[in-house]
């Protein structure tokens, strides 16, 4: 796979923790910045919300949805779950045909 350059500006305090955050994972800025764009163009979409601080009554809203709805609040909780422990798995970005085809050959006992 043919690499890039790609460039961007911060301001410099952003950066510096921004930095620091990634040491403390393990990783590099380039790296993290890569697991984000990987992240968007596999769901299509930001991966978290962005939202206005003008906007808080959506967050109460949800909240209010789940609060109100235990049986959405606990499909939301095991979707997460399911969610990171693709990622442990590594198994985050198969495609429904490789989830698929996992699925037939544990059916099949290969």
């Amino acid at each position: 796979m043919s690499q890039t350059t790609f460039s961007i500006r911060m301001d410099d305090n952003l950066k510096k923790d921004f930095d620091k955050l990634c040491e403390e994972f393990g990783m590099s800025m380039t790296t993290a910045i890569n697991v984000f764009a990987r992240a968007v163009v596999r769901e299509k979409r930001i991966p978290f919300e962005v939202a206005s601080s003008k906007a808080p009554a959506y967050a109460a809203d949800r909240r209010a949805f789940y609060n109100a709805n235990p049986v959405a609040s606990r499909m939301s909780m095991v979707m997460r779950q399911l969610s990171a422990e693709a990622e442990r798995a590594g198994a985050a970005d198969m495609t429904l045909d490789e989830i698929n085809a996992e699925i037939d050959a544990a059916r099949s006992g290969r």
